[in-house]
């Protein structure tokens, strides 16, 4: 197996590079996807491999880029289409909510759906409100989508292949700030890893840490600090917010006796409310504290100078991991 170092824009872009020469019937589109690359230049050189009708350039109407993709897959293609920021996909949420995610059931079976919506999500990047959302939750709630959230390089390649496959739509958001924070060894060639399966990170005893995307790392600087105090943290990824690997976080549960979901989508009604409800229902016995949640403020995320304020990093994570083993 031949590995090559990348980060995550490497890593998306070679995933892509791989389903297009496999596959025919992928067609890869968005604003600025073609001639610069996407405004993170994660398609960058696909349109020039691939030529202009396989890689190319949307106008500027979401709803337009998911309504053809949704007309695409229905008729055999296996359209993969970039949103420049998660913040600008609702307009599109119609074509999903009524189209996409109905197609299967509403032809019996005929057509299906195997469409894939990238976007870059998340914020402390110094952004505006709009480029710096976390609102996975609210899509993972839409019956018949799959949401999936890679936290490393390697995860994103292997993910994002599974999708492109899948006969499922599909909302791919990659933690942008992470884009380019990380690297690893990634093997070149084509390799896929199955959806709704978390991550084990980390093993421990004293307490389950549940989280995803740009919030691993963080949890794993907080993690320095609870290794100092004598706290063994078993770190889960989930990798994928719907569907949910409710069999690991049970397991780890029962082991641990505690658990904590660290993300920054906002609280109410969140991804946290999910984990909370799957460690009562499936491990309540097994419990030695509240399930707990450490997640965003129910506002919109702030102007750049208010940053430091919304977004939590590791002394606030490791302030709750305290808290909950300490109950």
């Amino acid at each position: 197996m031949k590995l090559k170092v990348m980060n995550m824009v490497e890593a998306i872009n070679n995933a892509l590079d791989i389903k297009l020469a496999d596959d025919p019937d992928v067609v890869v589109y968005g604003e600025d996807v073609g001639v610069e690359g996407g405004v993170f230049r994660v398609t960058s050189g696909l349109q020039k491999k691939y030529g202009e009708a396989r890689v190319f350039d949307s106008p500027l109407a979401e709803s337009a880029i998911v309504g053809t993709a949704v007309g695409m897959a229905a008729a055999g293609l296996r359209p993969v289409v970039e949103i420049q920021f998660s913040g600008f996909v609702y307009p599109g949420l119609n074509q999903v909510i009524s189209h996409a995610t109905r197609m299967r059931y509403r032809s019996r079976g005929k057509y299906g759906s195997p469409l894939v919506v990238r976007m870059p999500y998340g914020g402390n990047i110094k952004a505006l409100e709009h480029h710096s959302e976390s609102m996975e939750a609210m899509f993972g709630h839409i019956q018949g989508l799959k949401v999936v959230i890679p936290a490393t390089p390697y995860d994103a390649k292997g993910l994002l292949i599974s999708c492109i496959e899948s006969d499922d739509p599909f909302f791919f958001m990659e933690p942008k700030r992470i884009y380019r924070a990380i690297k690893q060894e990634v093997p070149e060639e084509k390799y896929a890893i199955p959806i709704g399966k978390a991550n084990v990170l980390a093993e421990g005893t004293d307490i389950t840490v549940v989280s995803y995307g740009a919030m691993i790392r963080e949890v794993q600087r907080a993690m320095i600090k609870t290794k100092e105090q004598g706290i063994s943290v078993e770190l889960i990824d989930l990798r994928t917010i719907y569907p949910i690997d409710r069999e690991a976080i049970a397991r780890s549960v029962k082991k641990t006796g505690r658990i904590l979901l660290v993300n920054e989508g906002p609280t109410s009604f969140g991804v946290g409310a999910e984990i909370m409800a799957i460690a009562n229902e499936e491990a309540f016995l097994s419990l030695e504290a509240p399930p707990s949640r450490l997640s965003g403020y129910d506002t919109v995320p702030p102007l750049p100078k208010g940053e430091h304020h919304y977004f939590h990093g590791p002394d606030r994570i490791f302030y709750e991991i305290k808290k909950v083993v300490e109950y």
